[in-house]
């Protein structure tokens, strides 16, 4: 008579796991330990939500080799007039990462400086002469790598359930971590049964076989995470397996008990199963690999999973992939990986050093019918944008760059699920995201942001390019939010819906020392203000409130330095950059500086309307409503959450 119990389909044998596992308590993450950084962290998944506790570089630091000096003392130079530059009391030499001093904001490179002294020519000693000459101006912070230009305090890091990569703890040390809590590692137990059986290195007979499925399921535990233990080979005798199995349950998280799961007259593996616990599965349809063992050893203080493991190597490869990676997985809080390499339409125009080969980093979301690949930022400093990244585009030497809406080969981070799962938003910061964010993570949603400004946000939905545009655009005329710019840049029926009302207002430095108390005070020319980028809302109501005080751009001293986030622009006055922004008081907190109250705004999320009654979106409309996320935005300065998640009319 068969010992299988029944060959059942694979949906009904995972459901079965998962409800014994449920059923014992085991379905989640098992535990978690805090570890210095200077572990080996490597693969290992975070159980807590990582933020920047400093912003990175924590200096204004030399991009390059050459000399720091201020970008006024440049303008005059040209090819055919060229500047003289006394040193040191108006260049100072500096190497790539050097702080500035503190007079300086740009940095001319050595190859673009003729060393002098005593008006000759100073080739052999160029970093100490009297004086260089120039044939180029610079405009201010060129060839610098500004305070913040990374990451900037208080931004997230990393999700909780993200596995470390060697990039990301260069990130995490960046953002002043010395420690991480993590899952604890599971472990499991692999043993091999078989007495025609033998270890590697030992000369062979006619019939031995050598075992070395444990190194291949030890090897695939361990990198999906897990810690696995190889045990001796047992031969074929029931009670011996039965204390090998026991033996090995008191110290494990799961047992994998190779060989021995068919219905021979020496496959004792489903009898050792049911003589130790229960057996729930014995037989799954799927090739090769149908002979699996799903069961529970009773231990007297807990209970272990085990899984018998087909003793073809192909066979039992598979079956750790189907059943044991998973749950690897999700007792270390995140989701199995699946590398993969999919086809995605580039979102924009993306230049190429003609002669390399230029790997691109890339968000990637699918919306609607396309799969997109958003261009990262690509500074070469910039470490934020791999833990960002998605995928790599290559563009290959030979080509210089690629238009938007090229078809690339995307090689992806993540798996094809998390894509599926992705909620595409680009338009206005707010730090609320990256909040809203970690949210939607617990109810399998992930939120990626790119903050392009209101205007871009809305045109990225007329171009089919984001699920939702965060925005918070003023119309001088009625004194509304948003709607007026429908027509005009989305061209879509959409929905509007309130995330909060927030205060806007100066960021200026701890104390106010220039004693900035309204927008008029920025027509004093002393004062530097660091503007946000055209198109941004904030920039739309700080044009409005010059106009209604009778002011122009040009009277803002600094209105075209540019930044793209709230907290870019806190990071620009905390680091004295500028003396003032128009901003968030979030930002100001973030990095310890005071907020002048100014203005309340209503700052909407964009939605076309045939992705907002959709299901990937269904979390997001749902978390607005929970206690847990107002209450966590209600911790935040200068928020009202009266109209939060209210449809516009």
């Amino acid at each position: 008579m068969s010992l299988y119990l029944h060959d059942i389909p694979l949906s009904q044998a995972q459901e079965a796991f998962a409800s014994a596992l449920q059923a014992a308590g085991l379905d989640g993450v098992l535990a978690s330990e805090e570890l210095p950084l200077s572990e080996a962290l490597v693969g290992r998944v975070l159980s807590d939500a990582v933020w920047a506790k400093l912003s990175s570089p924590h200096y204004h630091a030399s991009g390059m080799d050459g000399f720091a000096v201020q970008a006024s003392a440049t303008q005059p130079a040209s090819a055919t007039q060229p500047a003289y530059l006394q040193v040191p009391s108006q260049a100072e030499y500096v190497d790539t990462g050097d702080p500035l001093p503190l007079w300086a904001n740009a940095v001319i490179p050595i190859e673009q400086v003729e060393p002098l002294t005593d008006g000759v020519t100073q080739a052999e000693n160029p970093r100490r002469p009297a004086q260089i000459r120039i044939r180029a101006s610079l405009p201010p912070w060129r060839n610098v790598r500004p305070l913040g230009e990374d990451m900037v305090a208080t931004q997230l890091v990393l999700p909780a359930g993200h596995r470390i990569r060697p990039i990301d703890l260069g990130a995490l040390a960046g953002s002043g971590q010395t420690s991480v809590w993590v899952a604890c590692r599971p472990r499991v137990a692999v043993l091999p049964t078989g007495t025609e059986l033998k270890p590697i290195g030992v000369p062979l007979q006619a019939g031995d076989i050598i075992e070395y499925n444990s190194l291949i399921l030890a090897g695939q535990v361990n990198q999906w995470g897990g810690v696995a233990q190889r045990f001796p080979i047992t031969p074929d005798n029931f009670e011996q397996i039965c204390q090998q199995v026991l033996t090995a349950a008191q110290d494990s998280d799961l047992v994998l008990l190779n060989a021995g799961s068919s219905a021979g007259a020496e496959d004792f593996s489903a009898r050792v199963v049911q003589a130790l616990g229960a057996l729930w599965v014995h037989g799954v349809a799927v090739r090769p690999g149908h002979p699996v063992i799903l069961g529970m050893i009773h231990l007297p203080s807990r209970q272990v999973p085990i899984i018998g493991v087909p003793g073809y190597p192909v066979s039992a490869a598979l079956t750790a992939e189907i059943f044991v990676e998973p749950w690897l997985a999700r007792w270390q809080g995140c989701l199995p990986a699946e590398p993969l390499q999919v086809t995605a339409q580039l979102t924009r125009k993306t230049t190429s050093h003609a002669g390399d080969d230029d790997y691109v980093r890339v968000l990637v979301g699918r919306v609607g019918e396309n799969l997109l690949a958003a261009p990262l930022q690509r500074g070469a400093g910039v470490i934020s944008s791999l833990v960002q990244a998605d995928g790599l585009v290559l563009i290959p030497a030979g080509v210089p760059g690629l238009p938007a809406g090229s078809a690339v080969q995307v090689q992806l981070y993540r798996t094809p699920a998390e894509l599926e799962r992705t909620i595409f938003c680009i338009g206005s910061h707010d730090v609320l995201l990256d909040l809203l964010a970690q949210f939607l993570a617990r109810r399998q949603r992930r939120l990626v942001s790119v903050n392009a400004g209101s205007q871009a946000g809305l045109l990225a939905l007329q171009r089919g390019e984001a699920h939702l545009a965060p925005s918070h655009l003023l119309d001088p005329l009625t004194g509304e939010y948003n709607r007026a710019y429908l027509p005009r840049y989305a061209k879509l029926d959409c929905v509007l819906l309130t995330l909060v009302e927030r205060a806007q207002g100066l960021l200026v430095q701890a104390g106010n020392p220039l004693r900035l108390n309204s927008l008029a005070d920025l027509a004093r020319q002393e004062v530097r203000f660091v503007n946000r980028q055209r198109g941004a809302g904030t920039r739309v109501l700080l044009d409005y409130h010059l106009a209604q005080l009778g002011l122009t751009s040009e009277q803002v001293n600094g209105y075209e330095q540019e930044e793209y986030t709230h907290l870019a622009v806190a990071a620009a006055v905390a680091s004295g950059r500028a003396d003032v922004g128009l901003g968030i008081p979030a930002a100001a907190q973030a990095l310890q500086l005071d907020f002048v109250p100014l203005y309340h705004e209503r700052y909407d999320l964009v939605i076309p309307t045939h992705f907002y009654h959709s299901e990937l979106l269904r979390p997001l409309r749902e978390t607005l409503h929970t206690p847990e996320f107002r209450a966590a935005v209600q911790k935040l300065p200068g928020y009202a959450i009266e109209q939060m998640g209210k449809e516009q009319a």
